[in-house]
């Protein structure tokens, strides 16, 4: 069963989406275990595909947990390597080089 999303909620997501620094990314489950929804990746992208009625968030900054930029959102690559985050192809940045240890 998911969580509730909730404007609450939708803070918390959106708030540690803010704090990724340029260059670097994070995965949709190192946001979710940040905001104490473990189990919740999916639920942390649902809210980023809503963002943009919230505001200017880094979005481009989450990944999934093998570097896979979102699907359809060709965009983000070029957002990604225009910050400077390595890349190891034109649809995964390379974790180990650019992922957010916060």
């Amino acid at each position: 069963m998911s969580a509730v999303l909730s404007e609450d909620l939708v803070y918390q997501v959106l708030s540690a989406v803010a704090e990724i620094p340029e260059g670097k990314v994070a995965t949709y489950g190192q946001i979710a275990r940040l905001i104490g929804q473990e189990n919740h990746a999916r639920l942390v992208g649902r809210v980023l595909s809503m963002a943009e009625y919230y505001g200017r968030y880094p979005c481009h900054r989450v990944v999934n947990h093998c570097g896979r930029i979102a699907p359809g959102w060709p965009e983000q690559a070029d957002l990604l390597k225009a910050e400077g985050a390595v890349m190891k192809d034109d649809t995964h940045a390379d974790l180990k080089q650019c992922q957010w240890h916060c």
